[in-house]
């Protein structure tokens, strides 16, 4: 019923949001962004009072429209160890994949809190095939039951856990990548920096799809002009962040904020992507220009009429063909 809605014409959609198109500037808001967004607000609902299991269920059910996977696609599930329960990483493939291809290992968005290889099971079956090469889903540990840096060393031990089984999965270990939406974008942004410090091998590149970068939450877009009204909200962003910290003098931990790690020198080459409606669009933005100003090379890409999320959302009429265009993106870099 919903893909049905979305497809209705931008002045009908318009109409039941109840508002008149919003504007940031140039930047207009598509209409079907718009009517998800108003009907996402009409729920009122208290965020303050959410226990992180209502945010999981709820965010599950909102995910669980068009899961429908491509014929083409295998999937074979690992099982990693950790300090506690063993964790799944989903591997992706298709019959056009080489041997001794390429692979990214991706990381979920949802706060460090919500989100599962299931709700970016669609997300990472469509990289694989638009990519042609391997994609891993890591289910890393999630907050508040396992609060930073928990989350983050599952993505370094599975970084590894590739590395070191490179051979038996049939990928290259010198053009390993990794990638994520959201928390995802700033897990993998994290690991590039931590195994930079640790002298290790580095990834090939970075996908980084509106990633959170500064935990501080101080640019204009979080504060002003995004704060409310467009799904992803100031207040969840705070209520993510206090869950998967264990203090708020973590904030200014690198691993936690990337952007604010002393020097990007030396980090892949990344593919940012930012969303002109959307809280985090303008630390995306900054971390892009510190890319940039450190050597690293970048490509930049803002959808301007797009909210926070829209890469789960390929049913959003031509949402589906600016992911394939983000691909080619990420393709030029590996």
């Amino acid at each position: 019923m919903l893909n049905l809605l979305l497809k209705l014409p931008g002045w009908i959609l318009l109409l039941l949001s109840g508002k008149k198109q919003k504007v940031l500037g140039e930047r207009k808001l598509n209409p079907a962004f718009q009517f998800i967004a108003s009907a996402s607000e009409r729920l009122n609902i208290d965020v303050g009072s959410l226990t992180p299991e209502d945010f999981r269920q709820s965010y599950e059910a909102q995910n669980d429209i068009d899961k429908k996977l491509s014929k083409k696609i295998i999937t074979k599930d690992h099982y990693l160890k950790t300090d506690g329960p063993e964790i799944l990483l989903r591997e992706y493939t298709n019959s056009n994949v080489p041997e001794g291809c390429p692979a990214l290992l991706y990381f979920h968005g949802g706060g460090w809190v919500i989100g599962n290889v299931e709700t970016h099971n669609k997300v990472c079956a469509d990289l694989c095939e638009q990519l042609n090469m391997k994609i891993f889903s890591l289910d890393y540990r999630l907050s508040p039951e396992y609060k930073f840096p928990a989350p983050l060393d599952d993505c370094l031990n599975a970084y590894e856990w590739l590395l070191n089984n490179a051979s038996k999965l049939s990928i290259n270990k010198e053009n390993l990548s990794v990638g994520g939406d959201s928390a995802g974008g700033n897990l993998s942004a994290a690991v590039s920096l931590v195994r930079k410090k640790e002298g290790a091998s580095l990834p090939k590149a970075q996908l980084l799809i509106y990633p959170v970068t500064d935990l501080r939450f101080l640019t204009k877009s979080i504060q002003e002009e995004c704060a409310e009204g467009f799904l992803l909200t100031k207040e969840i962003m705070e209520w993510f962040a206090g869950h998967y910290l264990n203090s708020e003098s973590e904030i200014n931990d690198y691993r936690a904020s990337p952007l604010l790690a002393e020097s990007l020198e030396g980090l892949p080459a990344t593919v940012l992507v930012t969303a002109g409606f959307d809280p985090l669009r303008d630390e995306g933005l900054a971390f892009s220009d510190k890319l940039k100003e450190s050597g690293v090379e970048v490509i930049y890409k803002e959808y301007p009429s797009y909210i926070h999320g829209f890469f789960n959302m390929p049913q959003v009429p031509g949402v589906a063909k600016d992911i394939r265009e983000i691909a080619s993106m990420f393709s030029s870099l590996i």
